[in-house]
Parts: structure tokens; sequence; C-alpha cells
């Protein structure tokens, strides 16, 4: 089975066509970075003008890439939420034309699924149940997964997002945005000891909290200006990181070991981060938990992993009856299909 997926929540543009939810034919990605970078975040009228321009040449490249036609399609996948409104609804729109237009079924999916489903693309698979670990601009949970189509929310931000407390330092320090890739490389030459930033939380279940650390970022950085220190980016980015990472893996085992869930899934756009990836490893080797990591490419906002979703809906609905009725949802849940 052969699905054209379309991704559009934020600031990339992707396409991607996936055969029997794990065999990438193509994966196209536009990214967004250079325009948004000169305001320092992304501008939402921007975003969806940008996916405007580009989502048609996209599905063009994908199907080139793929070396096939619109015919040999046998669904057509799209983001619906949740993101920004105005981007979500590029893709939905250009989806529901080509599905109409061909008489295909459309299968809506939800980007966290795509997330945590990019796992699934791997060679190696994650089998039920697990822990995913879902942490992004915009999302820092703990998800029990315990099949296909039930999962419970275990532990959630109840403030800013992990990737969002990354961009908002990288901002204060002037590094640029996004945030995390140029903190992350600032703090590989940094002593990730020289400062000690607070551990919110830290002993409080699995919920987390990242406005405390930023903020004590910020004032550290203010304090060491003010009282006309050199203040040593590279340390900042490292302790902070540091401080992060630790937050990230007590949270993790703890869920683990809470729920004898032996299985950590890491999905979103932050397990791109270097430091991340090699603490987990690290942790779940000592500890006996089994890791999933998607490739670098499949972290970040992708098609494939919205394709690789849609597989397992269409699998368990069929969608005999084909809907053309699906509807952008910003804010939609973790816990939604």
């Amino acid at each position: 089975m052969k699905i054209l997926a379309i991704e559009s929540s934020c600031d990339e543009t992707a396409t991607a066509i996936i055969e029997n939810g794990n065999k990438v034919l193509a994966n196209i990605v536009a990214t967004q970075i250079q325009k948004h970078r000169l305001f320092g975040g992304v501008v939402p009228e921007i975003a969806s003008r940008m996916h405007a321009e580009k989502i048609n040449f996209l599905i063009d490249k994908a199907l080139e890439e793929a070396q096939m036609d619109l015919k040999s399609l046998d669904a057509i996948a799209v983001t619906y939420g949740p993101g920004l409104e105005g981007s979500l609804l590029i893709g939905v729109t250009a989806a529901k034309t080509l599905a109409k237009l061909l008489k295909k079924p459309l299968i809506p999916v939800n980007h966290l699924h795509g997330h945590i489903y990019a796992s699934f693309l791997e060679e190696r698979k994650p089998t039920f149940p697990f822990i995913a670990l879902l942490i992004s601009g915009g999302h820092t949970q703990l998800v029990l997964v315990k099949n296909h189509f039930e999962m419970e929310i275990l532990g959630t931000t109840r403030d800013d997002a992990v990737g969002e407390a990354f961009d908002k330092v990288a901002r204060f320090l002037d590094l640029g945005y996004p945030g995390g890739p140029v903190v992350e490389s600032a703090a590989t030459t940094g002593n990730e000891k020289a400062y000690h930033f607070p551990r919110a939380l830290i002993k409080e279940k699995l919920d987390f909290s990242f406005s405390g650390l930023k903020t004590a970022v910020i004032q550290k950085i203010l304090k060491e200006k003010k009282e006309h220190k050199q203040i040593n980016t590279a340390d900042v980015c490292a302790s902070f990181q540091k401080c992060v990472i630790d937050i990230l893996l007590t949270k993790s085992l703890r869920a683990c070991e809470t729920h004898q869930v032996h299985k950590l899934v890491l999905a979103g756009g932050v397990v791109a981060n270097k430091a991340i990836r090699a603490a987990f490893t690290g942790m779940t080797e000592e500890n006996n938990i089994e890791l999933f990591i998607p490739e670098f490419k499949f972290c970040t906002d992708n098609a494939a992993m919205i394709g690789a979703a849609a597989f397992v809906h269409y699998q368990k609905f069929k969608f005999k009856k084909k809907n053309y009725m699906v509807k952008v949802n910003p804010n939609l849940s973790v816990l939604c299909n």
C-alpha cells in the first residue's frame, strides 16, 4: 500500500510516499528557518504563505523521487493538528483536493502520533507497551503507549516545553533561531559544571517545568552583566543543557520503573540533540531499558512519520467510506486519533 503523506503543521513543508507503513519511497522537506530567523521565531502568516507557495511543488517532487504517478497512490494522509491553524489549513486543503480528485481515502493524522511513529520507520521497531518521551518546541510529555489506539499521558509540562526553553535561552544569549541547534553547538565547548541551575519538580512524580530554569539562566546572565563579568556563553549553554538532560533522564527512568515498562521511545524535534541521544543511550543501557530513537531526519518535522502513522490507521479503520470532511485542530491532544 502506497500513501502520499503531507505535513505542514508549523514551519516545515513536507511530503513523503510510504509503502506499507515503513518503506520510505520519498521524503521531501522544505524548511522555512532562514525566513523566520529574521524575526527570532515563527511568524504564522509567513509560515502559511510559504506552505502555499511550496506544497504543490513538493507533492510533484515526492512523486518524482518515488518514480510514481498519482494514479499509483492508494491513499492520501495529512497532519490535521496540533499546530498553527493557517499552516495546517494549507496541508489539509491540498490533501482534500487531491483525495477528491483521485477518489482515494483521506487519512487525517495527529502530528504527535507521527513523532511517536517515526521509530516504526526503523528496522528495529518498538513493541507494545512502551513509554514515549515526546519533546519538541510545543510539547514535553511522557506517554504510556498501550497499543496503536490507546495512550495515557503520564506527565506533561506545567509551563514551557523543552524546545521553548532552548529557544528563549538562545534568544537571550543572542545566539539566533532556532535555539536547539545553536545552544547544542555552543555547549560542545563549554563546561557543564560551570553553573548550577535549578532542576524544577525533579523529585515530583512525572510532570515537567522549564519556566523556572529559563528564568534562572536569564537572571544569571543579567547578574553577570551588571557586575561587568565576562559571560562564557559556552559554559552557560553546557550547564543549561546538562540541567535539561538530567530532568528528562530522571523523569523517563521514573516512568519506566513506576509502570514497569522497560521500552522507551524518544520522539520529537528535540531528539535531534546529540547530547540528549547520548545521555539516553547510556541511561537505558545501565538500567536494562530498550531504547528506540529515530534517525535524525525523522526527528524534526517530516511527512514520512505521518505516512507511518497513517498506515496503522488505515489498517484499523479501512476508510471504506471516503470522508473528506477533515477539519484542522490546532490544539489536538496526543490522546486523540
